[in-house]
């Protein structure tokens, strides 16, 4: 099985990283499945501090959640080594009912590829040609299910030369004379002698007695087989590496991470029928073909602290949605089948996943209990935004006792820390960036919450020309930055956009596109409501 994914939303604020990884550790306590948590945009500093505190690491970053051929029930095909013979390779494929294999060298890397195809153009070939170079005899001793008569004197790792068969009544004298002829015979011990004598390249012994002087041979190799002289012809040719056969020019491969769109448009434009499939390390892993492109297994994700499609994760159509679980307004994300939503008027969605735990009896370890404690303060800002509810400040409590932590400190040091002067403007306004869309009306919300509001606004002109940046890129009607002051409790609010949209929505006075609004500390409970009231 798959790992289901668990996400927040994009610039994700601490309560949406934690969230992801507190519910992921629930599940798999559970033991349902394989949850694994991942985030879709870059840690920002309250979250690392918070990280930090407890000694955890991050989610894993992902691009997009786009369909890749990872995610496709691609041939598991075995890979061969490009010194193993024609003979185990064709063995492979009517063994495992497949028509081509990939070839690797040592270090498990693509060689080429080998199908029955190319095996049968050259079994069409032997017809006409009846000369071989440079066989191993370990090679003619596997395909022959042979023993090597002379072993202990023979000094030659490999033979070369023109195939003959001696035939009890009739055969070739060349055979006999040509120091490079490989000779296939029967019980016929004259022939024999007299290939050895004229120093013949290679004796094979098709079903025959072995006189004990042959042993003594040092120059021709001497094998003995059970199999009959007609099927010993045929082998002795498939007993080549498959290096000598495989295609090895012109080959098209896919990686793992490739994405099924880019791999459609390249197997449309390809003859091929099968494409060898790489992973990260360019180790072979099996094999894909235009038949495995019909039903992809789409990747599997949980949602948490969002359901808007543009905060949430690129390639979402791309996806099976499983469960959303939230504390935001309901918004625009549809789904082929139903699922499960929990969305409860709290201030963290973390303060949900506590609940969880509860109703699944089980105790989140003290680490994940503290992170989660500091996401409820992060989300209600102490305790002291209007989203707020009496359950988030009991859960927090709650899991303050599992992890042993004191809330009054954990929200010192998360809220007490300036903002970052190393990052720059846009970084700092994209940390906690949301999209809306309000009847008709498109507007772009930041939020930054500090404990010295007034360092933040002396970089006013290096965020508006930020906002007026995204404003144009994006075509939106209002930009917004808040600038949330926890020891002030309340909001500046920076803006581009119309003067008389915030005079109307917030009841004050712009002066040089800034305000104040006193008691404001929440985005979704305070500024979207107050836009949509006026807009809707």
């Amino acid at each position: 099985m798959s790992d289901i994914y668990v996400t927040g939303h994009r610039n994700p604020d601490t309560d949406s990283i934690v969230a992801s990884m507190a519910y992921a550790q629930l599940r798999n306590a559970l033991g349902d499945r394989e949850y694994k948590a991942v985030r879709i945009g870059a840690i920002n500093d309250e979250t690392q501090r918070l990280l930090d505190h407890f000694g955890m690491e991050p989610p894993p970053y992902i691009k997009n959640m786009r369909t890749q051929i990872r995610d496709l029930d691609y041939d598991r095909t075995p890979a061969l080594n490009n010194s193993v013979t024609v003979h185990l390779a064709w063995q492979t494929m009517a063994q495992g009912s497949i028509n081509v294999v990939p070839i690797v060298n040592e270090n498990g890397r693509l060689f080429g590829m080998l199908s029955a195809g190319d095996i049968a153009s050259f079994d069409m070939q032997t017809l006409n040609e009846n000369r071989i170079e440079d066989v191993p005899v370990f090679n003619l001793l596997s395909v022959l299910e042979g023993t090597l008569v002379n072993e202990y004197r023979l000094e030659r790792d490999s033979i070369s030369g023109e195939v003959y068969i001696a035939l009890p009544l009739h055969y070739q004298d060349a055979a006999l004379t040509s120091p490079t002829g490989i000779l296939i015979c029967g019980d016929q011990p004259e022939v024999v002698e007299r290939a050895i004598a004229s120093g013949a390249s290679c004796v094979i012994l098709c079903r025959a007695d072995v006189r004990p002087e042959w042993a003594r041979s040092e120059e021709t190799v001497i094998i003995s087989t059970p199999l009959s002289a007609r099927m010993a012809s045929r082998l002795v040719y498939h007993a080549l590496p498959v290096a000598r056969i495989s295609k090895r020019s012109d080959i098209l491969s896919f990686h793992l991470s490739d994405y099924l769109d880019d791999a459609k448009e390249i197997m449309l434009k390809s003859r091929f029928r099968s494409y060898p499939v790489l992973d990260e390390n360019e180790q072979v892993v099996g094999t894909i073909s235009r038949f495995h492109l019909l039903k992809p297994r789409r990747k599997q994700v949980v949602l948490v602290d969002h359901n808007e499609a543009a905060q949430s994760v690129p390639g979402l159509e791309q996806v099976d949605i499983l469960e959303i679980i939230d504390h935001h307004r309901l918004a625009d994300i549809q789904t082929g089948q139903p699922i499960k939503v929990r969305n409860e008027p709290v201030g963290s969605t973390n303060t949900i996943i506590t609940g969880m735990y509860q109703e699944h009896g089980v105790v989140p370890p003290p680490k994940i209990a503290g992170l989660m404690a500091g996401a409820i303060l992060s989300d209600t800002v102490m305790f002291k935004s209007p989203t707020c509810t009496r359950r988030d400040i009991a859960m927090a409590e709650r899991l303050a006792r599992f992890s042993g932590v004191s809330l009054e400190e954990l929200g010192k040091e998360l809220f007490s820390s300036g903002v970052s002067d190393g990052k720059s403007a846009e970084e700092l306004f994209k940390t906690d960036y949301k999209q809306f869309h309000i009847s008709g009306q498109n507007i772009g919300v930041s939020q930054i919450t500090c404990a010295d509001a007034d360092h933040v606004l002396e970089r006013q002109k290096e965020f508006q020309a930020v906002m007026k940046k995204e404003q144009k890129a994006k075509e939106y009607d209002l930009v917004i930055l808040m600038i949330t002051d926890v020891l002030r409790e309340g909001s500046y609010l920076l803006y581009v956009g119309s003067d008389e949209t915030i005079r109307q929505a917030f009841g004050v006075e712009p002066e040089n596109k800034q305000v104040f609004l006193p008691g404001v500390m929440s985005r979704k409970k305070q500024i979207i409501p107050m836009l949509t009231a006026l807009w809707g």
